[in-house]
């Protein structure tokens, strides 16, 4: 088995076609076809379906370990960089929407400062798409909502951030005294985060212990979505209240939920394996600009937090 097999097998899976795993990879479509044969014949399985050009269930398992085997290569260079105090290499973040809109600023502008030969690739989504990528080595780390199902990660906690009606001043909850129960908002239909999602694990635990059921005009996995269907004028939505920006608070109102807990938001990273050098730099940038910024949006909470070692 030879890591240009490995590389082959990758980069099918990443972009979709031999032709294009050929460019991605600087060689002609022949030899990757040549070190995929090669491979399925040492394995005594295919990997490529031919037909439609899609990995096989083999080809998947290869895939998976296949990103980590050339992680942990790329990780040997990076390693013997940082003996000489200049971290060369790339890092793959995922990062929810609500963390980036003020996280990435601040920790791009660290990371030139402190560690300007690494380069930094930024893949914002929701847990349900990032936390895949992240088990299967196509990110290096990642910020996510709490609570992370995937037990191959780990996690510690980053900041908490108040959850909020986001809400038209014109409509009636903008005219209550600041904060709303779940029990009266239940009387309006509401804009939800999809059911599973952590938001929306924790709206739901909140509504079952006060036996309160909530009204979904309609439920969507994407924060950003559902807030733009409220400053349009679709109604009004449960949302971190790092959502309502500065500039749209002439027109929009944040109304505190009552007896609802903050949602918390975690570094993430797999749980086994030693992370490269430029891995464990981000990961400790990332950890002092939050835990040191000056600006940070209302309804923000920052605790202290460990470092990777």
């Amino acid at each position: 088995m030879e890591i240009r097999q490995l590389e082959a097998v990758v980069g099918i899976a990443e972009h979709g076609t031999f032709s294009n795993a050929a460019v991605a990879l600087g060689t002609v479509q022949s030899n990757i076809s040549a070190r995929i044969a090669r491979l399925e014949r040492e394995l005594g399985t295919e990997l490529i379906d031919r037909a439609s050009g899609s990995l096989t269930e083999s080809g998947e398992i290869v895939a998976s370990r296949a990103r980590r085997i050339l992680s942990e290569l790329s990780a040997i260079s990076s390693d013997v960089s940082e003996l000489n105090a200049d971290i060369h290499g790339k890092v793959s973040l995922g990062m929810i929407g609500t963390a980036g809109r003020w996280i990435v600023p601040l920790l791009l502008a660290a990371q030139r400062t402190a560690y300007p030969h690494i380069a930094l690739r930024i893949t914002e989504g929701t847990n349900s798409t990032i936390e895949p990528q992240l088990v299967n080595g196509q990110l290096d780390l990642a910020v996510l909502a709490w609570p992370v199902l995937a037990p191959e990660l780990a996690e510690v906690d980053l900041f908490s951030e108040d959850l909020v009606v986001i809400v038209d001043k014109r409509h009636e909850i903008a005219r209550t005294s600041g904060s709303i129960s779940l029990s009266d908002l239940s009387a309006y239909e509401l804009l939800l985060p999809l059911t599973g999602t952590p938001i929306r694990r924790e709206i739901d635990e909140a509504c079952r212990v006060q036996g309160v059921k909530l009204r979904a005009l309609i439920e969507l996995d994407g924060i950003r979505t559902i807030a733009s269907m409220t400053f349009d004028g679709y109604g009004p939505s449960i949302l971190p209240a790092t959502m309502l920006s500065r500039h749209l608070r002439d027109s929009f109102a944040a109304v505190h939920i009552e007896n609802l807990a903050k949602r918390r938001v975690s570094l993430v990273v797999r749980r086994f394996g030693f992370p490269a050098a430029p891995v464990r730099a981000v990961h400790a940038l990332l950890l002092d600009v939050v835990k040191n910024a000056t600006d940070v949006p209302d309804g923000v909470y920052i605790p202290g937090a460990p470092v990777l070692q």
